[in-house]
C-alpha cells in the first residue's frame, strides 16, 4: 500500500517503445483469447444440425438457441467474478486461471451425455472466455503504445474470426459421415479448442504483470523492473536506441477499488462515457449473438445445406469479418475513433437492414446469403471490436478489468442472452417474415449506437490512458 506520492515515468516508456518482438508476444500470447472465443462460437453454429440429430442428445433449435444464451450467461458471469479479481491481483495471475477455466470445460463439453449437461459446460466455457475479456482486453491496452493502441485492439479483437475459420473448417471435416460417426463429430470438434487452450498456456508464461499495474498497486520498484527489462529485450531485439522520456505522472495514496468506487466514478464522474460503453456493447451484442449462433439454422431450414457442408459457407463470412478491423483498424488512430465508430455502426446496420429484407423477399440463396452477411460484417466486425476499445481505455485504469467486465455483462445481458433464444424460436416458427423483425431490431439498435456515439463519443486517438482517464490516485 502506497501512502506518500510517488513520480512515476513507466507509462511514458511503456508508449514511447517501438514496436518489437515482445509486442508480437503479447498479441499472439494473449490475443489467442479471441480466437478461442470464435473457435467456440463457430463450433457451437456449425455443429447445431449435427446436435439436433446426434443419437445421445437430439436438440431441437430452441435447445440449441438456449444452450447459445447459457454460453453467453457464464461468459457474463465470468467476466465480473474474473473481472474483479483481475483488478485486485493482477493480469498475469488471472489470464493464466482464466484460460484454465475454458480448457477443463471445453474438453468436459465433448463428454456430454444430455441437454442438461451440454448446457451446463457450455456454460463453464463461457465463464472461461468471459474472464478472459477482462483480463485480456486490460493487459493488452496497457502494454500496446497509445499510437498504435487503437490498430491493435482492432486486429486482435476481430482475431475472433481466425478462430472462426479454424472452427468452420474443422466442423466440415469433423461432421464428414465418413470421417467420423455423426455422435463423435462434433465431440471431438469441441475437444479441439482445449488442445490449442494449452499451447496458448505455454506461450503465457514469458509475459510479465503490467507495469501499469504494479505501478498502480503501490509496487513502484517492481513496475521499475519490469519496464526495465522489456526495454533491454526490445534493444537487444532490435539494436535500437530509446530516447528519454520527460512526461511523469504524479500518484498519491492507492486507490482501494470496491463496487461503491466504480459505481460513483461510472455514474458521477463518466455518465456521458457509461452510456455509450452500454449502447455500443449491447447493439454489437444483440446482432452477433442472435444472427451467428443461429446461422447455420438459417442455411439448413432455409437454403438445404447439409449439416456437414455449413462450415463451408461460414469460412467466407468469418474472412469478412476478420478483415473488416484488419483493413479499418488504422483509420481508427488517424481519422479517429469517433468517426470511425459513428461510421461502421451506422452502415452496418444500414447494409443489415437491406440483407433481411433481401432474405424475406425470397431474392437470396445460401451462396448469395452469404456474401451479402460478408459485407454487413465486414463493417459490423470493426464495429463490435471498437466498442471493447471504447471501454477499455475510456475509464480509470485502477478499475479497468472490472470496467470491461461490466460493461461486457450488461451489454451482453441486454442484447446477448435473449438473442440466441429468440432467433432460435423464430426459425423454429418456419415463417422469414418473423426473422426479418429480427434483422430489423438489430439493424435498428445498431444506428442508434451510430447517433449516440455522435453524441458522445470521446476522440481517444493515439492518447495515453493516463490522459484519457486519470487514475483515482494520481495528483
Amino acid at each position: 500500500m502506497r501512502c506518500t506520492p510517488v513520480q512515476t515515468d513507466v507509462p511514458a516508456r511503456l508508449d514511447r517503445l517501438p514496436w518489437s518482438r515482445f509486442h508480437r508476444l503479447v498479441v499472439v500470447a494473449l490475443g489467442i483469447t479471441w480466437i478461442l472465443d470464435g473457435l467456440e462460437v463457430t463450433l457451437a453454429g456449425s455443429v447445431a444440425a449435427a446436435l439436433q440429430t446426434s443419437p445421445r442428445l437430439q436438440l431441437t433449435a430452441e435447445q440449441i438457441g438456449l444452450t447459445g444464451s447459457a454460453y453467453l450467461a457464464g461468459a457474463v458471469l465470468g467476466a465480473l467474478f474474473f473481472g474483479h479479481l483481475t483488478d485486485r491481483l493482477g493480469r498475469k495471475r488471472l489470464f493464466n486461471v482464466t484460460l484454465g477455466v475454458y480448457l477443463v470445460a471445453t474438453a468436459a463439453t465433448a463428454f456430454s451425455w444430455d441437454f442438461a449437461s451440454f448446457m451446463l459446460f457450455r456454460f463453464l466455457t463461457g465463464a472461461g472466455i468471459g474472464g478472459e475479456y477482462a483480463a485480456i482486453n486490460s493487459a493488452i491496452q496497457e502494454l500496446i503504445p497509445a499510437r498504435l493502441r487503437g490498430r491493435i485492439d482492432l486486429a486482435i479483437n476481430g482475431s475472433f474470426w481466425v478462430g472462426a475459420a479454424m472452427g468452420a473448417l474443422l466442423s466440415v471435416w469433423l461432421l464428414d459421415p465418413e470421417v467420423l460417426s455423426p455422435d463423435m463429430g462434433w465431440r471431438v470438434a469441441f475437444g479441439s479448442g482445449a488442445v490449442l487452450g494449452l499451447v496458448i498456456l505455454y506461450l503465457r508464461r514469458f509475459l510479465p504483470e503490467s507495469p501499469r499495474w504494479l505501478m498502480l498497486h503501490g509496487r513502484p520498484r517492481e513496475a521499475e523492473k519490469v519496464i526495465e527489462e522489456i526495454e533491454a529485450r526490445i534493444v537487444a531485439d532490435g539494436k535500437v536506441v530509446l530516447e528519454p522520456v520527460k512526461a511523469t505522472l504524479l500518484l498519491g495514496e492507492t486507490h482501494k477499488t470496491t463496487m461503491l468506487s466504480v459505481a460513483r466514478t461510472l455514474l458521477r464522474a463518466y455518465p456521458g462515457r457509461t452510456t455509450l460503453g452500454i449502447v455500443l456493447m449491447a447493439a454489437q451484442a444483440f446482432v452477433y449473438n442472435a444472427i451467428f449462433f443461429t446461422y447455420a439454422l438459417i442455411l439448413s431450414r432455409f437454403y438445404g445445406v447439409p449439416a456437414d457442408k455449413v462450415g463451408l459457407y461460414i469460412l467466407p463470412f468469418a474472412v469478412g469479418n476478420f478483415l473488416g478491423p484488419l483493413l479499418l483498424g488504422p483509420l481508427f488512430d488517424s481519422w479517429g475513433r469517433r468517426q470511425m465508430i459513428v461510421t461502421t455502426y451506422a452502415l452496418s446496420g444500414i447494409l443489415l437492414g437491406l440483407t433481411g429484407w433481401m432474405f424475406h423477399a425470397g431474392h437470396l440463396d445460401a451462396t448469395t446469403q452469404t456474401a451479402m452477411w460478408s459485407v454487413v460484417f465486414f463493417f459490423a466486425s470493426a464495429a463490435a471490436s471498437s466498442a471493447y476499445l471504447t471501454v477499455g481505455e475510456c475509464f480509470p485504469l485502477e478499475m479497468r478489468a472490472l470496467t470491461i467486465a461490466l460493461f461486457y455483462a450488461f451489454g451482453t445481458l441486454i442484447g446477448g442472452v435473449g438473442g440466441p433464444w429468440l432467433f432460435g424460436v423464430l426459425i423454429e416458427g418456419g415463417s422469414s417474415g418473423e426473422i426479418l423483425w429480427g434483422y430489423l431490431l438489430g439493424a435498428a439498435l445498431m444506428i442508434a449506437a451510430a447517433l449516440v456515439t455522435l453524441k458522445l463519443g470521446v476522440a481517444a486517438e493515439r492518447k495515453p490512458l493516463e490522459e484519457i482517464a486519470p487514475p483515482l490516485s494520481s495528483r
